[in-house]
């Protein structure tokens, strides 16, 4: 192993991490040559160039409290089984890509057993929402931090977390393909209004959201007739969507695919939908937004608890909101999420009314809040804080 031909390991753990390896790896690539070795946890991306994958990233890519607990004995092998084989390629440096229960857990076992292997965390979990204290664990840990979003290095400051370097987010590189052409978004004096309807990509959300969404669109399609209700489906729960909607009132056409939904943020007028990652899209495409989200039963009983202990830490749960530090979008939480409440508010945005100039002008700076350095791609910059690691470790 020589500076002409480093190691680099990285572990992910389920698809979203395997795109921001894989193209993590790419960058790495063009900055040190075709020399780099690359191994760790992947998926088909990253291993279709060139990682070494310990095992099928698959068997660790789980969601859900009960599906977690049915694979628990194999996830904590695999921690366990990662953690060996780290120590036994003596990478250069070993990058942690999000999913937190897994690969935190391998960096910790790493850390303790090999202190000179620098460590770099891609993603920061939501210490800004949820459990601030993780923030002071990781600087134990994690040498350098790489965010997604800009306010997450002062809240790393101010909480002592690790070094963190915004370095920009994956949607922000693909926001042209949601928003709209000429001629694309329609006036909303002319032809119809389109709405879309996005109640989660999880099974746990869209069960706690989808009935109370069918009513908000039911009153908002009584008092707006030419309005057309569109929902973009994550492919693994459209039967489930399907099942749910049939005892809808008004019927929304249901898209599948990447390029279905992207279709439909550049036709839309205003957006419903649950709280997540759906949000920054929305605001990156210009899309005006009600945005509301149910706890399950176990962080509802807990509710009462983090307020004493104080586990949330912001005023909002909306990304857009955080980033630009606003409320001008509406979010409504738990007992808040009621038809009529919900339908108000979309109301106003499906019409030329102050509330949506004033949301159409707050989305309009996120281009600036979330904009990186000139001739900086989200991936080029993560690469050169990992060169950086690299070179500050004792030869």
């Amino acid at each position: 192993m020589t500076r002409d031909a480093p190691t680099v390991c990285l572990v992910a753990g389920e698809e979203s991490g395997d795109q921001l390896g894989s193209e993590l790896m790419k960058a790495l690539t063009a900055k040190m040559g075709e020399g780099v070795r690359y191994c760790g946890v992947g998926g088909e991306r990253m291993t279709g160039l060139g990682l070494t994958s310990f095992f099928d990233m698959s068997d660790v890519s789980v969601m859900g409290l009960s599906a977690v607990l049915a694979r628990l004995p194999l996830i904590v092998r695999r921690v366990y089984q990662t953690v060996d084989a780290v120590i036994a390629a003596k990478p250069d440096v070993l990058v942690i890509i999000d999913s937190p229960d897994f690969t935190h857990s391998v960096a910790k076992r790493v850390r303790r057993r090999a202190p000179d292997i620098p460590i770099v965390g891609y993603v920061s979990p939501s210490v800004w929402a949820w459990r601030p204290g993780r923030a002071r664990k990781m600087s134990h840990y994690v040498d350098e931090l790489l965010a997604l979003l800009p306010f997450e290095p002062d809240v790393h400051r101010k909480l002592g977390g690790p070094r963190t370097h915004y370095v920009g987010h994956p949607l922000s590189e693909k926001a042209a393909a949601l928003r709209p052409a000429e001629g694309e978004r329609t006036s909303l004096t002319e032809d119809r209004k389109v709405l879309l309807v996005l109640p989660g990509s999880r099974r746990s959300e869209i069960d706690r959201l989808l009935d109370v969404f069918g009513e908000t669109v039911a009153r908002v399609v009584q008092d707006l007739p030419d309005t057309e209700v569109v929902l973009p489906a994550v492919a693994h729960l459209e039967a489930r969507i399907r099942e749910g909607v049939s005892r809808w009132q008004v019927k929304p056409k249901i898209v599948t695919g990447l390029e279905a939904k992207q279709a439909a943020f550049r036709r839309a007028h205003a957006a419903l939908a649950a709280s997540g990652t759906v949000s920054l899209e929305l605001a990156l495409a210009g899309v005006p937004m009600v945005v509301a989200y149910k706890v399950d039963w176990f962080f509802r009983r807990l509710k009462d608890l983090n307020r004493v202990l104080k586990f949330a830490s912001v005023e909002s749960f909306v990304l857009p909101n955080i980033i630009l530090g606003t409320r001008a979008i509406p979010e409504y939480l738990d007992e808040e999420v009621q038809p009529d409440a919900l339908a108000k508010q979309l109301k106003k945005l499906l019409t030329e009314s102050p509330e949506r100039k004033r949301q159409v002008d707050e989305l309009a700076r996120l281009d600036d809040a979330m904009r990186l350095p000139d001739g900086y791609s989200q991936s080029s910059a993560a690469a050169d804080v990992v060169l950086n690691a690299i070179s500050a470790r004792p030869r």
